[in-house]
C-alpha cells in the first residue's frame, strides 16, 4: 500500500507504554500523518487520572491548545468526586472509536492506564457486580487494611495478585466482589487468549531505557511541583477531591494532599510521588509487554509517518 492510499476501512491505534515515554506527542505526529493523508484521524483518551476535571498538573495533561486542532475525546468528563471504572470507560471509549470510524478516520487511543487501554482493544467482558459483597469487603478493607485482604486474594488466585498493587485496596476488593460470585477475575489480567475488538488494530509501544526513563520521571515530578500541583490539589480539595474514592488516590495527588495537610513536606511529598511514579512505570511496562503483536519503537526517536504502512 502506498503512503498516499487510505486503508479500505479506519484503524483502530493504541499508542501505549510507561508514563513518561511521550505517548501524547506520538499521538499527535500520528494524527497529523494521517490526516496529511486525508484520514480525519482523532484521539481517545485511556489515562484514568486525565478523565477529571481540573487534574492536569500531575496526569500531564495536554492542554487544548497544544492538541494542535486534533479532536480530543474522553479528556476532562469526570468531577473529582466521581469514580472512574473501568467498566463505566469502556462502552463510553468504544462509542468514541465507532463514532471517529463513522466519521471516516482512524481512532488513535492513547494512555497507559492498562486495564483501560486493554478493555477496549480486547475483547473484555466485565462480571456482574455485587453491591452487598462490595459493602461488606469495603467495611473490612477499612477495618483490617488492604495488606490482609491482599493475601486472602493471593490464596484465592494467585495470578491475579501478582498483577496487583497490594497497596490498592480497591483493585483487591473489587478481584475478591468477583471471586465471590464464582467468576474468573478480570480486574488486573489479561484473558489467556486475547481477542482483539476491532480487526484492523495496531498496537504501538513506547520504551526508553531504564536510567533514562528514571531520570527524566524524577525531573518531571519536581517540575510539577514548580508549575503549581500545589495550588492545582489545594483547588481540588476546594471541589470535593478528598470525598472521591479514585482522584484522592493518585499518584501525586495523595501527597499533595498530604502535604496540605501538613503530614509531608514539600521534600517527602515530591520523593515520595518519585519513587511511586517509577513503581508505577514498572507495572505499566510488565503489563504491556504482554500484549500480542505489540510493535515497541523508542521514545523520542519514531517518526509516525513510517508507522503507517
Amino acid at each position: 500500500m502506498s503512503d498516499s492510499t487510505p486503508p479500505t476501512s479506519p484503524r483502530l491505534w493504541a499508542v501505549v507504554g510507561a508514563t513518561g515515554t511521550g505517548k501524547s506527542d506520538l499521538a499527535l505526529d500520528l494524527a497529523e500523518a494521517l490526516r496529511a493523508q486525508g484520514n480525519p484521524a482523532e484521539i481517545v483518551n485511556a489515562d484514568a487520572m486525565q478523565l477529571y476535571r481540573g487534574m492536569d498538573i500531575g496526569t500531564a495533561k495536554l492542554p487544548v491548545r497544544e492538541r494542535r486542532g486534533i479532536p480530543h475525546h474522553l479528556f476532562d468528563v469526570r468531577e473529582v468526586t466521581d469514580e472512574a471504572a473501568v467498566a463505566w470507560y469502556q462502552p463510553l471509549a468504544r462509542r468514541a472509536v465507532a463514532d471517529i470510524h463513522g466519521r471516516g478516520g482512524d481512532a488513535i487511543l492513547v494512555g497507559g492506564s492498562g486495564l483501560y487501554v486493554s478493555s477496549v482493544i480486547f475483547d473484555f467482558r466485565f462480571p456482574p457486580r455485587d453491591a452487598a459483597a462490595r459493602a461488606r469487603l469495603e467495611a473490612e478493607l477499612d477495618e483490617h487494611g488492604a495488606g490482609a485482604l491482599f493475601e486472602r486474594l493471593r490464596a484465592a488466585d494467585p495470578a491475579t495478585a501478582e498483577r496487583i498493587d497490594p497497596k490498592n485496596g480497591r483493585r483487591i476488593v473489587r478481584a475478591l466482589e468477583v471471586l465471590e460470585q464464582g467468576s474468573a477475575t478480570h480486574g488486573a489480567a489479561l484473558p489467556e487468549k486475547p481477542e482483539l475488538w476491532h480487526g484492523a488494530t495496531r498496537i504501538v509501544g513506547l520504551q526508553a531505557p531504564r536510567d533514562v526513563l528514571v531520570e527524566r520521571l524524577d525531573r518531571r515530578v519536581e517540575r510539577m511541583w514548580a508549575d503549581g500541583m500545589l495550588a492545582e490539589v489545594a483547588g481540588l480539595r476546594e471541589a470535593g477531591i478528598e470525598r472521591g474514592t479514585t482522584a484522592a488516590r493518585a499518584i501525586g495527588y495523595a501527597q499533595a494532599l498530604r502535604q496540605l495537610s501538613g503530614e509531608l513536606t514539600e521534600a517527602e511529598a515530591i520523593a515520595e510521588t518519585q519513587a511511586l511514579t517509577r513503581r508505577y512505570a514498572r507495572r505499566q511496562v510488565s503489563w504491556f509487554k504482554r500484549y500480542p503483536e505489540l510493535e515497541w519503537v523508542d521514545s523520542g526517536a519514531t517518526d509516525a509517518a513510517s508507522l503507517i504502512n
